[in-house]
Parts: structure tokens; C-alpha cells; sequence
């Protein structure tokens, strides 16, 4: 079991941080810039903006949270930062605006609100289904209104913005945002996902045909999909060590979840694990790396910098 020392990653921040050879985007210095379309002017320094020019989900606008370093270039990578179930952009993309500083990349934090992605179906399930805990055909929403699919439109308009040249964009989500991220990788294969990292997940999306979703893919469009093109992502699955409360506020129980474990840590080392074992016996390249973080509980600040340092080594 691999483990990450914050001391020894702190060293990685030594980095050449960007090349003369680029286009320098040159930032604005006002800290928070008003809410505004992404389309009155070009993305800079650090602000928010309303994201509302993907047409099927037009009437759902998402706040988008942004943070542009002064050394970004139009190679600069974007990552994409999902908040947890206190659905605050701000503060995912605040906290990581030292790192994206150190480390040269942008940050885009959507913030699904509850007024139109309410509950865990609309989000953390990305509305796959009306009712995510009971799958039917019946139930199951066009692919287009899934909140996933505001992802890759999103991605679309940022670069056009920013005048990037960048091809792929990274996922990282922590808790609620780690349920979205790994079930994003399931259910949006031909996204253009670069790295991922889904972190302190409360629960997983089995990839086992022979579990109903939302615990495994049974009665889902993933059902007996072919997985090679998930197991070969770069994913990085993260837990804090200290992350054991079976108690945690929000953490789902009941007969079937329980199977993975009582509490995050477990869960996390029992989802990587089958799905390892699931590669291996379908013969196809697993390229995903489980790591624990020492010290660390249910921490979205510490929990981040580690991403971030796993991300942009």
C-alpha cells in the first residue's frame, strides 16, 4: 500500500513553472470578479462566471469558479475541481489557488446548487435516472439532461475563453465530488478526461453487471459495456488514513453499500481492489493507482494539495 508524505511532496513544488515559448494569458489583478456569461469577456485572474449556453441544460444554470495563475500560457493543463455535498465552488476553488499558483494550472469549480441539481440523484448520481436508488427504463433520463453532460460543453467554452490549446482537461473530486468523478469516468467514456483523481469517495458505483445501480451497473447504460477504456485511465483513488468514522455525517448504510466497508477508507481500498480484480480478469490494462494519505481524516484542504501534487508532479 502506497503512502504520501506531505514533506516529501511539498519538494515537488521546485518546478520550472512556465516557457517562454507560450502565450502568456496575462491576469486580472482583482481577487472576485462578478458573476457574469462567459461569453462578455475573456476568463482572468480570479472570479466566477454563469455557465448556461449548453442548451439542454439552459434552464439549470451552473456558478462557475475560476482561477487563472499569473503564469498560465495556452498550454497551460485545466482541471476541473467537483465540490462535496455543501455544493460551494468558492471554496474548492479557493483552496486550491495556492497550488495552481505553485504548480501552473487553471481551476474551473462548478457549483451544482440544490435549487437545480437538487439531492444526490441530480448530482453525485449525475441524474442518470429520476430516481438514482431505484433504476428503471422507465426512469432513465436522456443522456443529454444527465448532469454529467454539461462536463465536456463546459470544457468547450472554457478554452475558447481562455484561448487554450490544451486537448484534455482533469477531474478531481473529493467526498460527493468523488462520486461524481468516478461514475463521470463510467457513464462518459469518450470524455476528454486526462488525469482523474476521485478522493474520500462515501461510497462507490461497483463496476459488477450483477449489482443494480446505483451499487453496481446492473439496469444502467454501462451495463456489460466493454470497461477497458475506464481501466486504462490514469485514475488516482485517494483516502485519508484517518478518514474511519462509520458515523460520518451523511455516509450511507444499509445492507448492500455496507458490503464495501463501514466507513471511506475501507470503501475506498475495496473499490480499487474489485476493480483491479475486474481488469485482470478481463485481461486489459489497469492503469489506476490507489494511494492513503497520513494523518488525514475527511479533509477536502489537505486532501486537494494532495491531488494536486499527484496531478502536476
Amino acid at each position: 500500500m502506497n503512502k504520501i508524505s506531505f514533506l516529501a511532496l511539498v519538494c515537488v513544488l521546485q518546478l520550472t513553472l512556465w516557457s517562454c515559448d507560450n502565450n502568456v494569458l496575462t491576469p486580472n489583478p482583482a481577487l472576485q470578479n462578478p458573476s457574469k456569461s462567459i461569453d462578455s469577456s475573456l476568463l482572468k485572474g480570479t472570479g466566477n462566471f454563469i455557465f448556461s449556453s449548453f442548451s439542454p441544460l439552459s434552464s439549470k444554470p451552473i456558478d462557475i469558479f475560476y482561477h487563472i495563475p499569473i503564469t498560465a500560457t495556452d498550454q497551460t493543463p485545466i482541471l476541473f475541481a467537483f465540490h462535496g455535498s455543501e455544493r460551494d465552488g468558492n471554496y474548492s476553488r479557493t483552496a486550491l489557488i495556492d497550488e495552481a499558483d505553485g504548480l501552473n494550472f487553471i481551476v474551473i469549480a462548478p457549483q451544482f446548487s440544490e435549487l437545480y441539481y437538487p439531492g444526490g440523484d441530480s448530482y453525485n448520481l449525475g441524474n442518470i435516472f429520476q430516481d438514482g436508488d431505484n433504476p428503471s427504463s422507465g426512469t432513465l433520463n436522456s443522456e443529454e439532461i444527465w448532469s454529467f453532460s454539461v462536463i465536456e460543453p463546459l470544457f468547450d467554452a472554457v478554452k475558447k475563453s481562455l484561448g487554450s490549446k490544451v486537448e484534455k482537461y482533469d477531474v478531481f473530486g473529493h467526498s460527493a465530488g468523488a462520486q461524481f468523478v468516478h461514475r463521470y469516468l463510467i457513464y462518459k467514456p469518450q470524455a476528454r478526461v486526462g488525469k482523474a483523481v476521485s478522493a474520500s469517495s462515501g461510497w462507490y458505483t461497483m463496476l459488477d453487471n450483477a449489482i443494480t445501480f446505483p451499487y453496481g451497473l446492473k439496469a444502467s447504460p454501462a451495463e456489460a459495456k466493454n470497461l477497458s477504456n475506464l481501466f486504462a485511465q490514469k485514475l488516482f483513488i485517494i483516502v485519508g488514513e484517518k478518514d474511519t468514522d462509520e458515523n460520518s455525517f451523511g455516509l450511507r448504510h444499509n445492507d448492500i453499500v455496507d458490503k464495501q466497508g463501514l466507513h471511506r477508507f475501507d470503501r475506498a481500498q475495496y473499490f480499487y481492489t474489485n476493480s483491479q480484480a475486474y481488469a485482470l480478469a478481463d485481461s486489459t490494462l489497469f492503469n489506476w493507482q490507489y494511494l492513503t494519505l497520513p494523518n488525514v481524516g475527511h479533509d477536502y484542504i489537505a486532501t486537494s494539495a494532495a491531488a494536486a501534487l499527484l496531478l502536476y508532479p
